[in-house]
């Protein structure tokens, strides 16, 4: 990594508060969207004829065709962020899932269900990444984690939208509901693109553009084998928060239901009380980096709290659905360091590379639910639902704190260097 020293233009105050609003409302629904599957799972494929003892197969065929998505997504729109600008990426992904999810509220069978859910995981997978990277890039080091914390924060409350939202549609209606709130998802997603008015392109992006460097090649994940290990340690230390996203909430009322509630928890509650606890968590996580003045303190704080709170809701959850709902609500809080994972991730890596790494990790992290999800469906039959979720919860736990002691400190860094 050989750092540049021309001088840049300082971006205007207004400049950067406008890519903060745009990237927060952007990932407000972005995460509507991603979570919105969640809540309405059982109520939409019920009312398309799925089976009771089909439901939670037929949920993972669909969850893992929209993380599937998610991944080629990831790599697709980090390569055109670093190629044609963080602006191009963050309204191409807004058309794509806003659309993805409009064709949600007309299916008429898992078929096509399963294609939109594809589409709208492809279109999701740019959002956050490109929104981070360009809030990282406007504002000076000594800001950027209280930027890309406000951009979370705003954005997580979206999965809080979805349950409250999911809930009362269905509420309204068991058989059409869930299609008027797929229907609002995309509708709102649409209406985002006229704020691209005011927002401008990263400077640093900018002044790299037109020098002879290789811009989002993905081969550059890869090799050398340092960079490699480096974009490996990312995704790693960001996995478990897809363990509690793509097992604990999703299969909340089977994990409920396991553990003796009666009646189980529903998707919509679980979500809401989660993803609570989650933008809180957020919030800390990200003050406490700027206050600390440092990265891998926080986390490793956060994923050890994840470990004691997974081992609680599975010893105590079962108790009432308050007491469910509470550990769920403590469980979303600890794993609530997504912000610190992704501004991690824009840190690590050059600024010809930054918007590649910074737009698929994240997916590469949602990406991992698919064979966590796939350990927990074969373990569960022969250890138990809550055995189950407690081995494959620590192996995820385990794996994470390894490779975020094997990671650089990256508070500090100057983001104004390339990969070479």
């Amino acid at each position: 990594m050989t750092p540049e020293t021309a001088v840049l233009p300082k971006p205007t105050s207004r400049t950067a508060a406008a890519a903060v609003l745009l990237a927060s409302l952007g990932y407000f629904v972005d995460i509507y969207d991603l979570v919105l599957f969640s809540v309405l799972r059982v109520s939409s494929l019920k009312s398309l004829g799925v089976a009771d003892a089909q439901l939670v197969s037929t949920s993972g065929l669909l969850l893992d065709l929209q993380l599937g998505g998610m991944m080629l997504g990831g790599i697709a729109w980090g390569v055109l962020a670093d190629k044609r600008g963080r602006l191009t990426v963050l309204f191409g992904s807004i058309v794509i899932y806003s659309l993805g999810n409009l064709g949600n509220a007309f299916v008429q069978d898992i078929t096509w269900y399963g294609v939109c859910r594809l589409a709208a995981g492809f279109g999701l997978a740019g959002e956050l990444g490109a929104g981070i990277t360009l809030v990282s890039e406007l504002l000076p080091k000594e800001r950027r984690g209280l930027g890309t914390t406000l951009v979370a924060t705003i954005g997580l409350t979206g999965a809080l939208a979805a349950g409250l939202i999911g809930e009362a549609l269905i509420g309204w209606s068991a058989t059409e509901g869930w299609r008027y709130a797929y229907g609002l998802g995309g509708v709102a997603g649409l209406l985002l693109l006229v704020l691209r008015l005011g927002v401008f392109e990263s400077g640093l992006f900018e002044r790299t553009r037109s020098k002879d460097l290789q811009h989002g090649d993905v081969r550059q994940l890869f090799f050398p084998r340092a960079r490699a290990l480096r974009f490996l340690r990312i995704v790693l230390v960001g996995m478990p928060i897809w363990f509690a996203a793509g097992v604990l909430f999703v299969f909340s009322p089977e994990i409920g239901g396991a553990l003796g509630l009666s009646p189980k928890p529903t998707g919509g509650s679980t979500i809401f009380w989660a993803y609570a606890g989650i933008t809180v968590g957020d919030l800390a996580s990200g003050l406490a980096s700027h206050l600390l003045k440092s990265r891998k303190k926080v986390l490793g704080v956060f994923l050890s709290g994840l470990a004691v709170t997974l081992g609680l809701l599975l010893a105590f959850g079962g108790r009432s659905l308050a007491t469910y709902y509470a550990l769920m609500a403590l469980l979303g809080f600890t794993s609530g360091y997504w912000v610190l994972f992704v501004t991690t991730a824009a840190e690590q890596f050059g600024t010809n590379l930054r918007a590649t790494v910074t737009t698929s990790a994240p997916n590469f992290v949602r990406g991992s639910a698919i064979p966590i999800t796939l350990a927990w469906m074969a373990l569960k039959p022969v250890m138990g639902t809550v055995p189950a979720t407690l081995a494959v919860g620590l192996a995820c736990i385990a794996i994470g704190l390894w490779a975020l002691w094997r990671m650089d400190e990256s508070f500090h860094a100057d983001l104004d260097f390339v990969e070479r």
